[in-house]
């Protein structure tokens, strides 16, 4: 299909969705890759049975890679990795190397102190039973593995982006690009339309200049000279797209609905408030009665038609941007309706007591225009034609017109806007005009907004004396002559959709800050799309918006609402912070749980935690802690600090000192419990009943259910990564995350009271369980304690994923994809490096399930 570029009309729609033809194409398309899949399960299925799989699988491999579609694989789906997923595929990496080492030395160790201790010390020989043992030391080690291994971090970005977006609809944001959700949190700039977006789009004319008389209010229509009010009236009522109308409410308290373009339906809802009828010209001259319209576009700035006129010849109405239309015309009424030449003094008088002070007061002025072509005797305003004019030279044709009048249309700032741009400028988010309209009803606009304040030293251009300052004497755009521009501009005022994309492209590519600018930018017509295509998030109009527009944008504003932008951006850094509240909290478990098979792989030839236990541990802090704590709702608090930038560390050190902290706190209590835990509470040891062949202990039962306590209790620490002390606050938003909390405690209890075997339990008593609970709950004592230490004073060295993400970004875990047209391709180890971490998950399942019967 095609895309409208402009015009207007009317579609008779006799089918949608898949019965539209394009439906009944993408439906076939489907089943026919159903279908072709299914061939090619079986096709494998045969090769598998007849064991002829290097022939037929060969030859059907290549065939499906040859006629497979590709999806996104080409230019135009390549889309660039955020900077959040680059790093947390980098950390994701780090962790597993460091996980690996550890997970090797732990193995290596217990397999050493098992064959020191039993082959030298006790002289025992050989028996196949100690194969079992090996077996079990290997499975810690892996375990520890599964248990290093971040594989929650995809999933915790996936479920916060998938929460998100689903939300954020309801903030009349509907997203298209997941990645878009988390960069508008990193948002520094936002270019973003007038009409609509900073305004109501409810247009009405509230002054007029006609026959030299100021009207601030709707004129009556006898006190206009009549053959002029007359030739208005037909130019608004013809000039304008059939499709424009005014309608009445359904409600009678409630205003006329306006239909169609909101600048004509101003002039229109003008006609009828003089008392005419519009809509009775229309019927007497229908569209197919037109010789030719020539249709408003950003580059013309104004609309006109051509009709017959009665007498013969032909009538040109033009309507548009006062300041243009004026230029093209060399007559206008006077007093009493007398024709006069409107010479340059009388347009730059006009232009200082009328114009001016209509854009001062933020109106949009409108000019309207008319010209005469007829056949016999012409008068001085009107052109004798012998033959049907070249309708094609529409530079001679829309020229020497007689002003008919210049009407001030008012579009009122929407009342949340100020509000919403206050809030962006608390935030870090230099908010920028960029509009069509007048210079100075650009200015009156931005004032109104917040964007500009009184007095302050920042630049409002027009596009011509934009183009003007970047460009050299070879016209040619320069980055360094943009960026002199850039950081003082605030509001460009005549500029076309060219003028966007040079701004976008240019704070963009701009060196002049420390780290590189982030920008949305919002836009609605076809010529928008490169803009919003080369934007970070380019933000498309859903009711002005037109479908090329939408299909070059990331996210798409239902309601055309900048407040919608603001709320964006609550949701994208509250995105940021919900994967750094699970990372905090995922942490803090990785490096415990580590350090604790490690050390007590050492000291007691035995991991405190079994292998069951590890990963129900593993469940616990990545599966359940990504969905609770990845689903937490956005506050207003999040719009109080600056973004974060693509340089900001990851792990900030305020972060890095709760993971630290917290784990201090645990391994002390662990390692007190598993060397004289046993003492305090008065139990059995557990030290050396695994080498001994006796089953699960109470003592290394109270260790492992301490550990999971203390990690229950840490997750409401996690939930505050800028050093809050109430944790609690806000907890009762989040049903999610207090549903899974109770859960799982509930789990433990049926875990530790009736597991036995199956999870290397024993049953605890009361007493015992509030021991665990007791240091669980210190856990939030010491958080307090924690929170008290001064940031400052934390070296920075100890924050991780400072600065730009490196080239190590373009790979995504868990996924074998890479950009095959980047600069530096990652190696073929690192590829399957990865592809190993992500898999080990899923194989290690199989031990596991074998490894009570073999220790028994």
């Amino acid at each position: 299909g095609t895309h409208v570029m402009e015009g207007s009309g009317k579609m008779l729609v006799t089918a949608v969705g898949v019965n539209s033809q394009a439906g009944i194409i993408f439906t076939l398309l489907g089943a026919a890759v159903d279908q072709q899949e299914q061939e090619i399960k079986k096709m494998k299925k045969a090769v598998e049975i007849t064991g002829n799989s290097h022939v037929s699988g060969g030859k059907h491999e290549g065939g499906e890679n040859h006629h497979a579609p590709s999806h996104g694989g080409g230019p135009e789906g390549k889309k660039e990795k955020s900077v959040l997923q680059a790093k947390l595929t980098k950390l994701a990496i780090q962790i597993g190397y460091a996980g690996s080492t550890i997970a090797g030395l732990t193995v290596i160790i217990l397999i050493i102190q098992f064959c020191v201790t039993t082959f030298i010390i006790q002289e025992k020989p050989w028996k196949n039973t100690y194969a079992g043992d090996l077996v079990r030391h290997l499975i810690i080690g892996v375990t520890v593995l599964v248990v290093a291994v971040p594989e929650g971090l995809p999933l915790a970005v996936t479920l916060s982006l998938a929460y998100s977006v689903k939300k954020m609809m309801k903030d009349n944001n509907l997203v298209r690009h997941l990645d878009a959700c988390e960069t508008m949190g990193n948002a520094t700039a936002i270019c973003s339309d007038k009409t609509g977006t900073l305004t109501t789009n409810r247009m009405t004319v509230v002054q007029s200049y006609i026959c030299e008389k100021m009207s601030k209010t709707t004129p009556e229509f006898v006190e206009i000279p009549s053959h002029i009010g007359n030739l208005i009236i037909q130019a608004i009522s013809v000039n304008s797209a059939y499709t424009s109308r005014i309608m009445p409410s359904q409600d009678p308290t409630e205003l006329p609905l306006q239909v169609g373009n909101k600048t004509e339906c101003a002039l229109l809802g003008f006609v009828v408030a003089l008392g005419m009828n519009y809509q009775t010209i229309r019927d007497d001259q229908p569209e197919e009665t037109f010789t030719r319209v020539y249709t408003f576009n950003s580059v013309r700035k104004s609309m006109s038609t051509v009709i017959p006129r009665k007498g013969g010849g032909f009538r040109l109405f033009t309507k548009g941007a006062s300041e243009i239309i004026m230029k093209k015309c060399a007559f206008i009424y006077g007093r009493e309706g007398h024709l006069e030449k409107f010479t340059g003094e009388m347009q730059g008088r006009l232009v200082k007591n009328v114009i001016e002070p209509m854009a001062c007061d933020g109106l949009r002025t409108i000019c309207v225009a008319y010209r005469d072509f007829v056949p016999g005797k012409a008068e001085i305003n009107q052109v004798h034609i012998d033959n049907e004019p070249n309708w094609d030279d529409e530079e001679n044709i829309v020229n020497n017109l007689t002003c008919l009048c210049i009407v001030g249309i008012e579009d009122p700032v929407r009342p949340e806007v100020p509000d919403a741009i206050r809030k962006c400028q608390k935030a870090g988010i230099t908010v920028r005009m960029v509009t069509g309209d007048n210079i100075n009803t650009a200015r009156s606009i931005a004032l109104k907004c917040g964007i500009l304040k009184p007095n302050e030293d920042f630049l409002i251009l027009e596009g011509k004396e934009f183009n003007r300052r970047i460009r050299d004497s070879n016209g040619e755009i320069q980055q360094h002559l943009l960026d002199k521009v850039w950081p003082k501009l605030r509001v460009l005022a005549r500029s076309s959709p060219t003028d966007k994309y040079t701004l976008v492209k240019g704070i963009i590519d701009s060196k002049a800050s420390v780290s590189r600018e982030v920008v949305a930018v919002t836009g609605d017509g076809t010529n928008d799309g490169p803009a919003l295509k080369k934007a970070d998030v380019g933000f498309a109009m859903g009711i002005a918006g037109t479908d090329v527009a939408k299909e070059a944008s990331d996210i798409i504003l239902t309601d055309d609402n900048f407040s919608s932008i603001v709320k964006a951006v609550m949701w994208g850094r509250n995105v940021y912070d919900s994967i750094a509240k699970f990372l905090q909290f995922q942490l803090t478990v990785n490096i415990v749980a580590v350090i604790v098979a490690f050390i007590g792989a050492c000291a007691v030839q035995d991991s405190p935690l079994k292998a069951v236990q590890m990963l129900w541990v593993n469940l616990i802090m990545d599966t359940l802690a990504s969905l609770a704590l990845a689903t937490e709702l956005p506050t207003p608090d999040l719009l109080l600090r600056r973004p974060y930038g693509r340089t900001k560390p990851l792990i900030s050190r305020t972060m890095m000192k709760n993971i630290l902290g917290q784990a201090v706190y645990q391994l002390s209590v662990i390692f007190m419990l598993l060397f004289v835990g046993d003492k305090m509470l008065d139990i059995d040891t557990g030290r050396g009943v695994a080498q001994a062949g006796g089953g699960p202990t109470q003592h290394f039962t109270v260790i492992f259910n301490t550990f999971v306590m203390m990690t229950l209790f840490n997750e409401f620490n996690a939930r505050k990564i800028h050093g809050q002390r109430n944790v609690f606050q806000g907890i009762f938003t989040n049903p999610i995350f207090y549903s899974i909390w109770v859960a799982t405690c509930l789990s433990q209890v049926v875990i530790i009271q009736y597991g036995k075997m199956a999870f290397s339990t024993k049953a605890l008593t009361l007493e015992q369980w509030m021991w665990c609970l007791f240091f669980g709950v210190g856990t939030l004592l010491w958080g307090q304690v924690i929170t008290t230490i001064p940031t400052r004073k934390i070296p920075k060295i100890l924050s991780w994923g400072r600065g730009q993400p490196d080239d190590i970004g373009a790979i995504n875990l868990g996924d074998e994809k890479f950009d095959p047209d980047s600069d530096k391709k990652p190696r073929a180890g690192q590829i399957l490096w990865i592809r190993g971490l992500t898999r080990l998950q899923t194989q290690v399942t199989i031990p596991i399930s074998h490894s009570h019967a073999i220790t028994r």
